[in-house]
C-alpha cells in the first residue's frame, strides 16, 4: 500500500497581493474624486517675500543668551524694560533650531510669571 502524500499548506500570498491591489486602486479613485482648482485661479507667490523676525522678538540662541533688536539682555526683566510695556499681550519668542526644549520652556515660564499673556514661539514655517 502507498502512503497518502500529505498535503502541504500554501501561504496565502495571492490573496494579500489581490487586497493590496484593490487597495492600490481605490486610493488611486479616491484621490482623482477631488475637486480640482479653477483653471483660471492665480495663487500668491511668496518665494520673493524676506522672512524677518517681529521688531519684538525676543531671539534665543543656542547657548542660552539671549537678545532683543540686535542687542544681547540677560533677563526677562531686561526684556520687558525693553519693549516698553509693562503687560505685553504677546510675547515672540524666535529660537535657534539647537536651543534647548527645556530652556524654552523655562523661559516661557519666566516670561508668564512677569506679566505677559500668551508666549508663542515663531519658526521657520511661521517666518515665510
Amino acid at each position: 500500500m502507498r502512503k497518502a502524500r500529505q498535503k502541504t499548506e500554501r501561504e496565502p500570498t495571492i490573496a494579500l497581493i489581490n487586497i493590496v491591489f484593490l487597495m492600490l486602486i481605490f486610493f488611486l479613485v479616491a484621490g482623482t474624486l477631488a475637486q480640482p482648482l479653477d483653471s483660471t485661479l492665480n495663487l500668491v507667490r511668496t518665494a520673493d517675500l524676506e522672512g524677518n523676525a517681529p521688531a519684538d522678538a525676543l531671539v534665543v540662541h543656542p547657548d542660552g543668551r539671549m537678545s532683543l533688536k540686535g542687542k544681547e539682555i540677560s533677563s526677562v526683566a531686561e526684556y520687558m524694560a525693553g519693549i516698553g510695556q509693562e503687560a505685553p499681550e504677546l510675547v515672540r519668542l524666535v529660537p535657534d533650531r539647537d536651543a534647548s526644549a527645556a530652556q524654552l520652556v523655562t523661559l516661557g515660564r519666566e516670561l508668564r510669571a512677569a506679566g505677559a499673556q500668551r508666549v508663542v514661539i515663531v519658526t521657520e514655517r511661521g517666518l515665510e
